[in-house]
């Protein structure tokens, strides 16, 4: 079963995904078509990239996932087919990659397929979708492109550690106005070595327990989880994070180890 899936900055009130849809199931009807989001916020190659990197693995292999971000056209933009994992990646040169990928890519190939002038500012309905659909297919990546050996490289802001301390930093809000930061369980693990902490942030707010879940803890009350992520949040029990604790994208978070 042939899957693509969409990760744009389309949102959801214009016509913009109707036609990305539409333009799939016209090159290929029995397309499964899978919409991880269309609320990137605008041209948010970090957003998208949390969002895909922590999505793309519950799919089978060879599933061909579309991202639609800051995908305009221009004589210095490259567009990208990859293949990362058993997975196929299309999109543009633009630090996606880079900011998805933990190991190297199996595969890279610049997109040399014909732009159609009609599409000149929309290549998503028409270079990434006929890409698409290729891949979805069956076809190899050296029948769209020409082999590459690098992609555009943009950097994760990485915690760090000064003698007992980590210090973080808010990365992502989910809908439900969680606080994810940059720290992963792996690394927080291994800096804590079973000891004690206390995690402070904004407001002069402090939390010194793990919790395993979000009921752990009564309604309305604050703690901290490694959630789906594997990302260490920041949330309140049926209660907006974000807001009543005043956290924001790039706050400063930090774990004292005692």
């Amino acid at each position: 079963m042939a899957i693509i899936t969409l990760t744009t900055d389309l949102g959801d009130k214009d016509i913009y995904q109707a036609a990305l849809k539409g333009s799939i199931l016209k090159l290929e009807p029995t397309v499964t078509i899978v919409d991880i989001t269309h609320s990137v916020a605008a041209f948010n190659v970090q957003q998208a990239a949390f969002i895909l990197k922590n999505s793309f693995h519950y799919f089978p292999d060879d599933t061909v996932h579309l991202i639609g971000i800051d995908t305009v056209y221009s004589e210095h933009t490259r567009y990208l087919a990859v293949r990362y994992k058993n997975h196929f990646f299309v999109g543009a040169d633009n630090g996606i990659f880079s900011l998805m990928f933990d190991a190297e890519a199996q595969e890279i190939v610049e997109i040399n397929i014909m732009q159609d002038l009609k599409f000149l500012h929309f290549p998503i309905a028409d270079v990434f979708v006929k890409a698409a659909c290729h891949l979805a297919k069956g076809g190899a990546l050296t029948g769209i492109g020409i082999p590459v050996t690098a992609f555009e490289k943009k950097m994760n802001l990485a915690p760090v550690v000064e003698k007992n301390t980590i210090k973080g930093s808010v990365i992502y809000i989910d809908s439900f106005q969680n606080v994810i930061t940059n720290i992963t369980k792996e690394f927080f693990s291994r800096v804590q070595s079973n000891r004690r902490f206390v995690l402070y942030f904004k407001r002069n707010e402090t939390i010194t327990h793990l919790s395993w879940h979000y009921n752990e803890v009564p309604e309305g009350e604050k703690l901290c989880l490694f959630g789906i992520s594997d990302h260490l949040e920041i949330a309140i029990n049926k209660g907006n994070a974000s807001g009543l604790l005043g956290l924001n994208l790039g706050d400063s978070v930090i774990i004292d180890f005692q």
